[in-house]
Order: C-alpha cells, then sequence, then structure tokens
C-alpha cells in the first residue's frame, strides 16, 4: 500500500522505559503496588509486555526516586514509609514551602502571578470533575518555585518528591481532604496576589501542616487494617 510507511509506529527504547517507569510509578502511588510488595522482573515484563532490560532500567529510575528498594536476599521491593519518616518529611516541607511562599511574593512577575492563578483553576476544574489532582498540584507548585527565583530551594524540594508523593497520594483519600486543600490553594492565590508575603508564607506552611496530618491519619488507618 502507498504510504504505509508513514503509518509505522517505531517502538523507541527511550520511550518504552518511560512509559514503563510512569506505569509502575502511578501504580506505586495508586497502591496497587504495596509498600513492602516484592516486585519480580518476570512477572512485571508479562504484566508489561516489554523487555526485562526495559523494566530493570524503570526499576533503577524508581529506585533513584526513592520509592522502591532492594533489600539483601531479598530483591526490589516497594518502599514503605514509616509514621515517624512521614513526619520528618512533612516538617521539612512545612518549611520549605513556607519559604517558598515567601519567595514568590518577594519575587515573582505579574505573568507568574497570571500563571499562578491558572494553575489553580486547573486544579480546581480536576477537582470538580472527580479527576486525581496531584498533577495539577504539581504544576502549581512549579509555577510557585519558579516564581520564587531560587533554584537552590527548588532543588532540594525536588529531592524530596518522590517520596512525599506516596504521601500525598494517601492524605487525598481521607474524607474531605480534597475539598480542604483546593480551598488552602485558593487562599494561597488570594494573597498572593495581595503581594502579602507573611500571609502567602503561613498559609503555604498551614497547607502542609493539614496535608501532614491527613497523611498521617491514612498511614495508621493502613496500619490498623
Amino acid at each position: 500500500m502507498a504510504g504505509a510507511n508513514v503509518l509505522r509506529v517505531e517502538r523507541a527504547p527511550a520511550l518504552i522505559r518511560s512509559q514503563v517507569t510512569d506505569n509502575l510509578r502511578q501504580a506505586i502511588l495508586d497502591r496497587r503496588l504495596a509498600p513492602g510488595q516484592r516486585l519480580i522482573e518476570r512477572e512485571l515484563v508479562e504484566m508489561t509486555g516489554v523487555s526485562r532490560t526495559s523494566v530493570r532500567e524503570a526499576l533503577r529510575e524508581l529506585a533513584a526516586e526513592g520509592l522502591v528498594t532492594a533489600i539483601p536476599n531479598k530483591g526490589t521491593v516497594v518502599a514503605s514509609v514509616s509514621a515517624e519518616e512521614a513526619r520528618q518529611i512533612y516538617q521539612v516541607r512545612e518549611a520549605l514551602e513556607a519559604l517558598a511562599g515567601r519567595l514568590f511574593v518577594q519575587n515573582a512577575s505579574p505573568s507568574h502571578l497570571k500563571a499562578l492563578r491558572r494553575a489553580l483553576e486547573k486544579v480546581e476544574r480536576a477537582a470538580d470533575k472527580g479527576q486525581p489532582i496531584l498533577a495539577a498540584k504539581d504544576a502549581f507548585y512549579e509555577v510557585l518555585f519558579e516564581g520564587g527565583g531560587n533554584d537552590a530551594l527548588k532543588s532540594v524540594a525536588g529531592s524530596l518528591h518522590a517520596r512525599v508523593s506516596v504521601l500525598r497520594s494517601l492524605s487525598t483519600s481521607v474524607p474531605g481532604r480534597l475539598e480542604h486543600s483546593v480551598e488552602e490553594l485558593q487562599t494561597i492565590v488570594d494573597a498572593a496576589e495581595r503581594r502579602d508575603a507573611d500571609a502567602v508564607s503561613a498559609l503555604c506552611a498551614l497547607h502542609v501542616k493539614n496535608a501532614g496530618r491527613a497523611g498521617l491519619e491514612a498511614l495508621a488507618e493502613q496500619g490498623e487494617s
């Protein structure tokens, strides 16, 4: 058939590896792959339909993110987060995001403020449709840190991102937390538009504190089940 080659799909190794990594990461965040669960390469190859090499490379990337860990004589398992580790992570996040909020007000341009409002609207739309909001919140925080203009702070916060992702996914599962989370982001944007650095800093810290309380509650419930 003339032009048939135009329709041919190339299975680029880098794209395949990225998709495998994304799918496994999402399964961990959704708890379809539970904390402590052993990840057997042969089974993952059968589940994903890709090569053992692609699976191994995806697991290496997830290990670098802290989502899986290699245990001697057991193999690769989904990483667990203890209540104490969660408390410590949220303490650090609270301080980092309070500073991020203050720096945003001090350094953000008018275009950054508009971008933050647009990012909030995407979070609101996702919530209204009953869709997961974590990706939209990631975009919100990307604007917040970008507008603050401190690359070192952005890098430190980014290093915590993977470990925080599991906790964030847990916290939004607590009844009522999703609605409160959106409301808290709304107050942050309103205060940022007023250029009230003290208020934005305090509200960012409160947002993390409330998320941490919900995350710890969800962890405790899991331990009881």
